[in-house]
């Protein structure tokens, strides 16, 4: 890949709201959770946990517990079939969060890589702080010490949403 072609996933990468109810195939996943892993960390301790969730019903109820933080019964998860949960570990204090956001540009880029629409939602921290969040954690396998960063949604877009303009004078030369 070179360098345009980079330029070009970056600048195409949106944020995709609405899905195809069709599950995205194994190796699609795959190649997204390798991206994940290969995120920059915090003194090279790769430290995030990636929990990738398929499950109908699970999904479902991740949903349900992200509308919960909402206040509404909406579907923040907009239909989509997979969602990645991001974890940190807690311990890391500051960077903590940081090394949570490498993981899920590197998702969102490859997601996009192999034709797939992705969205970061929100709200990781208190749903994983929760009893229901708590003991999905614990029957994952996932250290009580770490946090939940955000949720990595993925599936096949319903739509392509289009780019907003770039606003000017976010650059400064110094």
């Amino acid at each position: 890949m070179n360098k345009q072609e980079v330029m070009e996933l970056i600048k195409s990468r949106r944020s995709v709201r609405a899905y195809k109810a069709e599950q995205i195939k194994a190796e699609e996943l795959d190649y997204v959770l390798e991206a994940g892993t290969w995120a920059p960390s915090s003194m090279g301790l790769q430290s995030p946990i990636l929990v990738a969730v398929q499950d109908p019903e699970t999904v479902k109820l991740l949903s349900g517990l992200n509308a919960r933080v909402l206040g509404n019964d909406s579907d923040p998860f907009y239909g989509a079939p997979t969602v990645i949960v991001v974890f940190s570990n807690g311990d890391r204090g500051e960077t903590c969060e940081e090394d949570g956001a490498l993981v899920m540009q590197n998702l969102m880029l490859a997601a996009k890589a192999v034709g797939l629409g992705s969205c970061w939602i929100h709200r990781a921290k208190p749903v994983f702080e929760s009893e229901e969040g708590k003991a999905l954690m614990k029957k994952w396998g996932v250290p009580e010490n770490y946090r939940g960063v955000a949720h990595c949604i993925l599936g096949y877009p319903a739509e392509e949403p289009a780019a907003k303009p770039r606003k000017e004078g976010r650059v400064i030369r110094a």
